[in-house]
């Protein structure tokens, strides 16, 4: 397909400057602020559902039902009948407390997603090795096992001893994820498919009759 360029018609007569494009569909003059805007946006081009899924997967401290229904762009109402949905499907946790409810996303199925597509994502040996050896320099140079060891210690830590700490504890913490991970694609290739499964199945039925 040719490439279609505007014609004489088409052109303004008037130079146009960069403050009169925008990089937006609709009318942006409409609202006060971009924020304002964007938040227009997302909520004509997603449910009400969607909305809430999105704003609890991000929740990682509890919230009532009135403060994720303003994030989330809907009534209270709707957003406590969707919170009770996601709890009992697993993605939300909710907690009693004196003043109400509170919600946040489930801290064990985050992680379980979080290793499932570190599991899916391909060979995860050559990452593991790596921080393995970040790990083990962190502790050659400061001469412990752990950072928290190391934040313990009556050593005082520098701006950059502080920085490699917070490396250092996000390093392990990959760590164990990808070895989790690993954990699952041996298992996925040790068992076999399902239909393997039924084949072998057959098999030995044949077999046994």
């Amino acid at each position: 397909m040719a490439d279609e360029f505007p014609s004489a018609e088409d052109v303004p007569e008037e130079p146009v400057s960069p403050e009169d494009i925008s990089p937006f569909d609709g009318d942006g003059a409409a609202f006060d602020d971009i924020n304002e805007f964007a938040r227009a946006e997302w909520k004509e081009s997603t449910t009400a559902d969607e909305r809430l899924r999105a704003v609890i997967k991000r929740t990682v401290t509890p919230k009532t039902a009135n403060e994720i229904a303003d994030i989330a762009a809907v009534s209270e109402s709707k957003a406590r009948t969707a919170l009770k949905a996601l709890a009992e499907e697993g993605v939300a946790s909710a907690r009693h407390t004196d003043s109400g409810t509170v919600y946040q996303r489930d801290p064990d199925r985050h992680l379980i997603e979080q290793i499932h597509q570190l599991a899916t994502a391909g060979d995860v040996v050559e990452q593991i090795q790596d921080l393995k050896a970040e790990i083990a320099e962190y502790r050659d140079a400061y001469d412990t096992e752990s950072p928290e060891e190391l934040l313990v210690s009556d050593r005082e830590l520098s701006e950059q001893e502080l920085t490699d700490v917070s490396h250092w504890r996000t390093a392990m913490r990959d760590f164990e994820y990808l070895r989790a991970a690993y954990r699952i694609q041996q298992a996925k290739r040790r068992t076999p498919a399902a239909d393997e499964f039924e084949g072998a199945s057959d098999e030995l039925r044949v077999q046994k009759w």
